[in-house]
């Protein structure tokens, strides 16, 4: 006969399983999903399959979780190419700017990373080539009055939404790249 406490355990599967669908932040969904395979384990090992419980314990948990945090880390990353002299001019609206990108892309989860070019020729390219999600690099003067103004391009459309809704910047304009998807056939 199985004591009720196993119940109250089983339940915690379907529980921990629908939180773990339901998680927006993907670092609370991995911390769940961890918490899933212990209670999977201790169901196993309370059911008496040691050897299944061990197994869940050590490959379903610590190895998988440990792979998926490598996996989720490496892949939410929002990589912008930006020009090596505006770095070097330390402009206060640049850096406010960079400030407000980071704002924006940590409210969904992700990492801004600074990729820097020598020219305009190179960081179009490398928008081109998709070495970088998004371009911003100083736009040229037509009037005294858009003298600090940026100009981001993003290649990403989901990025390009998000941006267009969230950034509130007059020191940047935004435009959507459309790159086309050829490949070369090998």
């Amino acid at each position: 006969m199985i004591d009720s406490y196993v119940y109250v355990i089983i339940a915690l599967l379907p529980l921990t399983a629908i939180m773990v669908v339901i998680q927006v932040n993907p670092y609370q969904a991995l911390v769940i999903r961890a918490i899933l395979g212990a209670v999977a384990a201790l169901v196993y090992a309370v059911l008496g399959a040691a050897d299944v419980a061990l197994t869940e314990a050590l490959v379903g948990t610590m190895l998988a979780i440990t792979l998926y945090v490598v996996a989720v880390r490496s892949s939410l990353v929002m990589r912008l190419g930006i020009l090596t002299e505006a770095e070097a001019e330390q402009e206060s609206y640049f850096k406010e700017l960079i400030a407000r990108f980071k704002t924006v892309i940590n409210q969904h989860y992700l990492r801004l990373e600074l990729i820097e070019y020598p020219n305009s020729q190179a960081l179009e390219q490398a928008l081109m080539t998709k070495e970088v999600h998004a371009t911003c690099q100083k736009q040229e003067p037509i009037a005294a009055d858009n003298e600090g103004i940026y100009h981001t391009a993003i290649r990403v459309h989901r990025l390009f939404e998000i941006m267009e809704n969230e950034l509130n910047s007059t020191e940047t304009t935004l435009s959507y790249v459309q790159v086309s998807n050829q490949e070369e056939k090998h």
